[in-house]
């Protein structure tokens, strides 16, 4: 039986959310969408928005991140960080639905 399920999101994420809040004194959320284009034929949109009335909203400590209905099938199942590394800093997403990605983190394909 093939379980789908929304993504998920750590809680480095939300952690790195809170700091963003604080930092610039705005309580937005973590929009993360998926578009066409991109070098794989899709692409992550990852930026601070507010929340619309279709968004699937997943929260902890009053941190939150917002997936609309249509991204939201790309993402079942995938799980939403953090990361800090020597070339930056920046959310990143896992998704086991992606057949391939490209060496940016930003592009897949399914």
């Amino acid at each position: 039986m093939d379980l789908t399920l929304p993504p998920r999101v750590t809680d480095r994420a939300f952690a790195r959310l809170a700091e963003i809040a604080e930092m610039t004194g705005e309580h937005k959320s973590l929009r993360v969408a998926v578009e066409g284009g991109g070098c794989s034929g899709f692409q992550y949109e990852i930026k601070l928005d507010d929340a619309a009335p279709d968004d699937l909203v997943l929260e902890k400590n009053g941190q939150r991140v917002l997936v609309d209905a249509v991204s939201l099938p790309f993402l079942q199942n995938a799980v939403i960080d953090f990361t800090q590394e020597l070339i930056g800093a920046r959310f990143v997403i896992e998704n086991p639905n992606a057949s391939s990605s490209c060496g940016c983190g930003v592009s897949f394909s399914m």
